[in-house]
């Protein structure tokens, strides 16, 4: 994470657990295998697949209102000049510079509810989707064949680089120059390839779209809001490698994230010249996303051993099939790692923000608070990271259960998925050493 703010992230060891840390591992591991085989005695059929949801016409009308459109594209338009504005023109420091606390903390843990809660409403504010829009054309050059969301992976992959691997990551002129040339380049290809491209190409908006599968609400298929069983909208997931990519690269960099918090971590790098550690630490979010892929693309393809009904896999495959059950253990992780850093560090967010270009203003009279640290205990942090892990995992089990029972005949169904079990009990007690372990 930021080297300034790492300390916020996290709760510090396995001495803030109210439990054990075996026993906290051995009791979600359980869980998630109890689920698997409650599941499989009772739930023989796909449920999700054709769960429609519940319409709602008043306010589809007040969310496709002209009105509410535009002030969601100027609210989108002025965050990100302000946010450009404080890093290439505020203090250098980040210490007293909000840019860096709003684009780790307030964009991009901030996604998450606001996608959960409000579904996909991110593409509705994006201000690069809007600045594209700026320029009309009568055409746009169509897309190339097979690029699926590859664009948005290797646009992430640069973002979690820049936040995880590179020493100066907080730094408000790195960041400057990080969001300007992202908006370029997206802005650029949105001019080009049309709105089409920020559904594939922009990091933000598929990351967001992602997570919005899992709100309850969503769009049906004549386009109006409606109220849904969230399980039935992660269902309608696209089933395509370059989404594979997306949750593989996420899940990887979130257990770099707590590996890179290890003391241990700290004794191997501390020592390190600078471009020493940049090539340590991005072997080391390569190796955490490579070995987070192998494992769940074994489990999808081992689970290929039974016989899947004619017609039932798409393009992408077994791991196209069963991606939309990595969502909730993703949210899972991101809450467990960035709970107490967001609540902490989001404070500083808005104290900075009385002050944004350094100028000596007070704007929001916050000038002279402090960040509180009290108002959250160590034990209720640790409660939240173990039950956003155990419960993210158990809804992947329920989801990817959903989906079993779509590919494969009953009485194949429970030996066909022991693969995938065994990578989600994985997954569970991994998550919950690398968010407890010192």
């Amino acid at each position: 994470m930021l080297g300034l703010l790492l300390p916020l992230h996290g709760i510090g060891g396995r001495g803030d657990l109210p439990v054990p840390l075996w026993l906290a591992i051995y009791s979600a591991g359980a869980a998630v295998a109890v689920s698997f085989f409650a599941l499989a005695a009772f739930w023989s059929r796909p449920r999700f697949e054709t769960t429609a949801g519940t319409p709602l016409p008043r306010t589809t009308r007040i969310v496709d209102n002209r009105i509410v459109r535009a002030a969601l594209k100027l609210t989108g338009l002025a965050s990100l000049t302000i946010l450009l504005g404080a890093a290439w023109f505020g203090s250098s420091s980040p210490t007293t510079n909000p840019a860096p606390t709003w684009l780790y903390v307030w964009i991009w843990v901030g996604i998450i509810p606001i996608s959960l809660l409000c579904g996909p409403i991110w593409r509705l504010a994006n201000p690069l989707r809007t600045i594209a829009g700026l320029a009309r054309r009568s055409s746009y050059r169509k897309l190339p064949a097979g690029i699926a969301y590859w664009p948005a992976v290797a646009g992430l992959a640069g973002f979690l680089w820049f936040e995880l691997a590179y020493p100066n990551g907080s730094d408000p002129r790195v960041v400057a120059i990080f969001a300007t040339a992202y908006a370029v380049i997206n802005v650029a290809a949105g001019i080009v390839y049309g709105p089409a491209w920020f559904a594939i190409g922009d990091s933000f908006e598929v990351y967001a779209e992602v997570l919005a599968r899992l709100s309850p609400l969503g769009r049906g298929s004549d386009r109006r809001l409606e109220l849904r069983n969230p399980l039935a909208g992660l269902a309608t997931m696209p089933q395509q490698p370059g989404i594979v990519g997306l949750l593989c690269l996420l899940l990887g960099s979130t257990a770099f994230d707590g590996i890179s918090r290890w003391s241990a971590w700290g004794q191997l790098t501390g020592d390190l010249g600078r471009t020493q550690q940049i090539v340590v630490q991005t072997l080391g979010l390569a190796t955490a996303v490579a070995t987070v892929s192998g494992l769940f693309l074994l489990a999808a393809r081992t689970t290929g051993s039974a016989q899947i009904r004619p017609g039932a896999v798409g393009s992408a495959g077994l791991p196209g099939a069963f991606v939309h059950s990595l969502v909730p253990i993703a949210i899972g992780y991101a809450v467990a790692h960035y709970f107490s850093f967001a609540m902490f560090q989001g404070q500083e967010g808005l104290l900075l923000a009385t002050d944004p270009f350094g100028r000596g203003w007070d704007l929001l009279g916050t000038d002279g608070m402090r960040i509180d640290y009290a108002f959250l205990g160590t034990g209720l942090i640790a409660g939240v990271q173990i039950g956003a892990i155990v419960f993210g995992h158990v809804l992947g089990v329920v989801s990817a259960h959903d989906r079993a029972a779509e590919l494969f005949r009953r009485r194949q169904l429970r030996r066909a998925q022991y693969p995938m079990l065994a990578a989600m009990v994985a997954f569970t007690a991994g998550g919950i050493a690398l968010v407890t372990a010192t």
